[in-house]
């Protein structure tokens, strides 16, 4: 059985208890192991792992990244997750399972660099690399072993070492013959974990597990599943295809698909990215407009960072608030033209709020920005009905390049100081 260590990448012709080229203990062995070339890559609590890294006191403490006790958990480390703490949980219910935790603010613009690094070194493997966030992603290494003289799993290997030596922080690696599975792989051996799944060994792999492990599946899906009386993969075996679609529409065949292991989508890097957004929720619920138009132009700010690092712009802005009460309003308004400006899109974000001002106290506010393009076709006739936006649009250049050169905070507008940082 094909068989090497994942510390020193020395190949082995059969499984063993240590490696006899290290003496290590990390041995991989499979049958398809060397046949494979569809990875799933997974950063471990990828931005608290990046806090760690940058302050080594608190490599053993509890660490939660995210907002105020109003907030939710963005990330949650491996000490933190063992009190029960996970991402997307309410901050208050957080800090009462883990109170001596330390909550540490995002740091976007930060992770983003961090992400970039890492995701070079992977294109450096191979050019088909599909990004699905800043801390994961999709490679397909076929072709790849003449290249750089070995089969993808080893690279894989060698890859996660790289980045634990030279970036600091883990991933965890899930090895099979399509997305789906590798997908699923990559979560199974966490943290600094490498899982193969075979095509032999699919439908036995996934017979047995939830409806919840397959991609897309969230808590409203399963209540449906559940009231059909489909709890698991093998549940779903049992249904034609044609009764799936019956009961649950277009999911239903995609369903009847990934229940056995049937996933022909390809690894797209230039897949389109539909929309940028940021929100911020409030350690307190606010209705001053002043207050609101501060945050509304500090998250215009960071779409806009966004925008730019990826040479995008975008002809629709999206203001989401969230009263004191839960309700939620979406307000959009589609612009003359594609932007990346934070101005232009603050401008209109600020008008939809004002549409909205006298109907808070608020809890949370959001900005999007969709319909997106390439960069080259924005903001290039100006608006002229506003002399002054040529002039706003040549400073924000400016602020941007002293930022790229000094650091973002070497430059402030006024209006981003409101209602606190």
């Amino acid at each position: 059985m094909p068989a090497f260590c994942r510390d020193c990448l020395a190949r082995l012709d059969a499984p063993a208890p240590r490696c006899p080229a290290c003496g290590g203990r990390r041995l991989l062995a499979h049958p398809e192991l060397f046949d494979l070339s569809i990875a799933h890559v997974d950063c471990d609590a990828f931005y608290a792992s990046v806090e760690k890294r940058d302050a080594p006191e608190l490599r053993d403490r509890p660490v939660i990244v995210g907002g105020g006790r109003r907030g939710v958990v963005s990330a949650a480390c491996y000490v933190a997750r063992i009190h029960g703490v996970r991402s997307a949980m309410p901050m208050f219910k957080a800090l009462a399972l883990c109170p001596s935790a330390v909550v540490i603010r995002p740091r976007h613009d930060h992770y983003t660099a961090v992400s970039r690094a890492i995701r070079a070194m992977m294109e450096a493997l191979t050019p088909a690399v599909e990004p699905l966030s800043l801390d994961e992603a999709f490679l397909d290494l076929a072709g790849t072993e003449r290249l750089h003289g070995a089969p993808p799993a080893v690279l894989l290997a060698r890859l996660a070492a790289r980045i634990e030596a030279e970036v600091g922080v883990t991933v965890s690696v899930g090895l099979s013959h399509n997305k789906f599975l590798a997908k699923i792989a990559s979560d199974l051996d966490k943290p600094r974990g490498f899982a193969v799944v075979g095509r032999a060994e699919t439908q036995a792999f996934l017979r047995g597990r939830p409806v919840g492990a397959i991609w897309g599946v969230g808590a409203a899906t399963q209540a449906g599943l559940a009231a059909a009386g489909i709890r698991t993969i093998e549940d779903l075996l049992r249904w034609e295809e044609a009764a799936l679609v019956a009961r649950f529409g277009a999911m239903g065949s995609r369903l009847h698909r990934l229940a056995r292991g049937q996933d022909g989508r390809r690894v797209a890097p230039d897949a389109a990215v539909k929309s940028i957004s940021n929100e911020t929720t409030f350690g307190e619920d606010t209705g001053a407009r002043e207050v609101m138009e501060g945050h509304i132009w500090r998250l215009a700010e960071k779409v806009a960072d966004r925008a730019k690092a990826r040479g995008l712009a975008g002809r629709v802005v999206t203001l989401k608030l969230k009263r004191a009460d839960f309700r939620l309003s979406t307000r959009r308004v589609a612009l003359r033209e594609p932007t990346q400006l934070a101005d232009a899109i603050w401008r209109a974000a600020a008008g939809l709020f004002g549409a909205e001002a006298g109907r808070g106290p608020w809890r949370l506010v959001g900005v999007g920005l969709s319909e997106l393009g390439p960069a080259a076709a924005a903001d290039l006739t100006g608006d002229l009905l506003d002399p002054e936006a040529g002039r706003r649009a040549a400073a924000e250049r400016a602020t941007d390049a002293i930022r790229a050169r000094f650091g973002r905070g070497a430059i402030l507008r006024g209006r981003a100081l409101r209602g606190g940082s």
